[in-house]
């Protein structure tokens, strides 16, 4: 198989580009699309598909092992190369935005597997998206900016920690897997980026819904800078005196700040919302 870096100066002198707006940087590191797909593909037998494929670096690794392959392209010209460059290899190139993408609709009820390198424009959304379809997923091996993948897999107490980390939390056990240069795309960006893998699962112990958790969630990191007091009462539009005898029920000091509660704490302090509300 042609390497990356020969595939992609090809491709490159053929008048293929990098869209600036769709934050295009393809990878062009054999050894690191290799690892990617080594991590994505544990059960070959896993229909996967794989998030904005570009020039199809790996996807071309990722057809000739897994069974079931689907490939999510918004960009029309590249497309119509992945059409080109992938012709024979078992897998079908959809032209279409991820954030409409619904797993169920392509392989029905059973469980598959994501891959891909997110842009950074649009990466919370797209995580957040695929995270409410956990149910369609056995896993999800991304690449996404450093600061982001730290996000992402965050302990309460630091200010990594915020809505994302619960997001990712709830729905999966995640793992920064290892780190990847500028030098390993093209173009090269400025920052370093991470390749993270998730388990998906039910949060274990989780009694109350995730829509009424997030609302709670939401409203702690609304005024990142404020305690959790005013924080919940700006949020929830609550009186303060309101807020402060829920905290104290949930046993949660309201002078804490919303990056040190745990998801434990966070649904204590949901079951009182919730009782409070009603």
């Amino acid at each position: 198989m042609e390497n990356a870096a020969n595939y992609t100066r090809r491709l490159q002198k053929g008048g293929a580009k990098a869209r600036k707006s769709l934050g295009q940087n393809f990878l062009i590191d054999d050894r690191i699309i290799e690892e990617i797909a080594t991590a994505s593909l544990r059960d070959p037998e896993l229909p996967i598909v794989e998030i904005g494929p570009g020039l199809g670096v790996l996807t071309r690794v990722l057809a000739t092992k897994a069974e079931k392959l689907w490939a999510v392209e918004l960009d029309r010209e590249k497309v119509t190369l992945l059409q080109r460059e992938l012709q024979g290899l078992p897998v079908d190139i959809l032209n279409m935005d991820a954030l409409k993408l619904d797993l169920a609709e392509i392989w029905g009820e059973q469980k598959g597997v994501l891959v891909g390198n997110i842009p950074y424009y649009i990466t919370s959304p797209l995580l957040m998206h695929f995270f409410e379809q956990k149910d369609s997923l056995q896993s999800m091996v991304v690449m996404v900016q450093k600061e982001v993948a730290d996000r992402l897999i965050a302990k309460p107490g630091g200010k990594e920690y915020g809505i994302l980390s619960v997001a990712a939390q709830i729905s999966a056990q995640g793992e920064k897997l290892f780190e990847v240069p500028p030098r390993a795309f093209w173009p090269a960006p400025k920052v370093t980026s991470a390749v993270v893998r998730f388990e998906l699962r039910p949060y274990p112990g989780l009694h109350v819904s995730e829509k009424d958790l997030f609302r709670v969630v939401k409203a702690s990191f609304s005024q990142r800078r404020k305690t959790l007091g005013n924080s919940l009462a700006g949020g929830l539009s609550l009186d303060k005196k309101v807020v402060s005898e829920i905290l104290s029920e949930a046993g949660i000091d309201q002078q804490r700040r919303a990056e040190t509660l745990s998801i434990e704490e966070f649904q204590a302090v949901t079951e009182v919302v919730l009782k409070s509300i009603r």
